[in-house]
């Protein structure tokens, strides 16, 4: 029993690594825990090459179907800038797309043109030439005045038709490269006024506003979404109260999975985060994620806070039979969802010039849309 409470343990887990190349002390964690993905940011990657091979050692230690996870949405939030070329943001993407209708132009394949799935298919390929399977975008956040400060361009419009149009097409641009999505923040960091790596923002929204405009694209997309990730921000016009989302039974249990009815992977944003950190330890958090019915907890750099978090689950499925039962069986869940989700492999590299003119289509784009900016201005 504690070798397969370890393994669920582990497998319920998405870490980050310190540097370009894996320490010692990184495989011999890894070896440990096993985990169920690797999430890799800017001090991770140098180049292609490198970067698939520390992806290729780090998940070969892991779990079976690992997600090779980065944050790629294009503007500001783009891991692969330095090494590849710098990405436009949903929200120039959106921007263009309502105010130029290029469906005239056809596609190669004969559907008609939109800039979202080109901007999906973009990410896809450049994500893929890096050994990675999951690019964490697109935000389906609402870009409402409130939270201006804090999202910037990252929410791709203000309006539900707008958002759902816009992640519909680069959801479909990364599905048609086999290259898998993970629609954030739910519920919604629309309202925000406070940056959550920071500190929980309490979002004064009610829950019938939250209902029919920062749920309505997670409830229109639901079928389309292979992960949606919660945030850390609390909605004290809610049941959940104070609760950060990522911790609370009412908003993953209840109200996504149950009312929403989704049914795919629900994934943490970084539990190093101060949104969540300076509510409650480490330890307690990953216990609240799981006992609310989170299915993977992302620690993207502490290799002390992802051993804590690995001892904690541990030690409550020990001291708990029904806490140690749903993480066994969400550990199960989820390795199905992953098998099914991953079952391609890894992307074979590209050659050198196969690299440039991926760098060069990202760079035609990113000149398209801001050719479009400036004629919609």
């Amino acid at each position: 029993m504690t070798a397969s409470l370890r393994r669920a343990a582990g497998s319920l887990l998405v870490v980050g690594l310190g540097g370009t190349e894996l320490t010692g002390l990184e495989r011999a964690w890894l070896r440990l825990l096993r985990p169920a993905g690797i999430i890799l940011f800017r001090r991770n990657i140098a180049d292609a090459r490198q970067t698939r091979a520390l992806l290729d050692e780090a998940t070969g230690l892991g779990a079976a179907h690992e997600l090779r996870c980065v944050d790629v949405e294009g503007g500001t939030v783009n891991r692969l800038r330095d090494a590849l070329a710098p990405m436009p943001s949903a929200q120039a993407v959106a921007r263009a797309s309502h105010f130029l209708n290029l469906s005239q132009k056809p596609r190669k394949d004969g559907a008609p043109q939109e800039f979202a799935r080109e901007h999906g298919e973009l990410v896809a390929q450049a994500v893929k030439a890096f050994g990675f399977n999951t690019t964490l975008a697109p935000v389906v956040d609402l870009g409402l005045p409130e939270s201006a400060e804090v999202m910037g361009t990252r929410a791709a419009a203000a309006t539900v038709t707008g958002v759902v149009k816009y992640a519909r097409g680069f959801l479909t641009g990364l599905a048609t490269h086999g290259v898998v999505g993970c629609a954030k923040h739910f519920p919604g960091l629309g309202g925000a006024t406070r940056d959550s790596h920071l500190e929980t923002p309490a979002i004064r929204r009610s829950g019938r506003e939250l209902w029919r405009e920062d749920l309505a694209p997670y409830r229109e997309l639901r079928d389309e979404l292979p992960i949606v990730m919660v945030n850390h921000a609390s909605y004290p016009e809610t049941p959940s109260k104070a609760m950060p989302a990522s911790v609370s039974p009412y908003w993953i249990a209840t109200v996504l999975r149950r009312r929403i009815g989704y049914e795919g992977i629900v994934f943490s944003d970084d539990l190093e985060m101060g949104g969540i950190l300076k509510f409650m330890r480490i330890e307690e958090a990953v216990v609240a994620a799981v006992r609310a019915g989170m299915d993977l907890m992302e620690i993207c750099h502490s290799p002390e806070l992802i051993l804590r978090a690995y001892e904690a689950l541990i030690a409550e499925g020990e001291r708990s039979a029904a806490f140690r039962e749903m993480m066994l069986m969400r550990a199960k869940r989820t390795a199905r969802l992953r098998a099914k989700l991953f079952a391609r492999g890894t992307a074979k590299a590209l050659s050198e010039r196969q690299f440039e003119a991926l760098r060069g289509r990202i760079l035609r784009f990113g000149e398209t849309i801001a050719r479009a900016e400036v004629r919609t201005a």
